[in-house]
């Protein structure tokens, strides 16, 4: 069975991970509330896509491919929720969820093109 080696992961994985663990909890909860519409769906298979990349982190697989794939992933979320949103102040004001998933998620791609720079 595979083991996660702590030790291989500094203070940058962890941003990550929590970031991701935050993106995903948000579309998780979001997707449920939806369900089972189209968006419902689409949010619960985005929520679980991000558990993904964090358990093929943790367990070293693919990771580098992970790092890769998740940057236009996460960049994906937030154009598909300007475009659906077209968000104002206002409507930002009103709905925390979407100014804590968006600001994880901006620091995610952050956090994976320096980890992909890293090696």
């Amino acid at each position: 069975m595979a083991t996660i080696q702590w030790e291989a992961f500094g203070p940058l994985h962890y941003v990550g991970f929590i970031t991701a663990f935050v993106s995903g909890v948000i579309h998780l909860v979001l997707g449920i509330q939806a369900f089972p519409g189209g968006l419902g769906i689409a949010f619960i298979f985005a929520g679980v896509m991000f558990f993904v990349g964090i358990a093929a982190v943790l367990y070293d697989t693919f990771t580098r491919r992970m790092y890769q794939l998740g940057i236009p992933f996460t960049a994906g979320q937030i154009v598909l929720w300007y475009v659906g949103n077209q968000p104002t102040l206002a409507s930002l004001l009103s709905s925390p969820a979407a100014v804590v998933d968006k600001l994880a998620q901006v620091i995610l791609i952050v956090v994976l093109v320096q980890l992909l720079r890293m090696g």
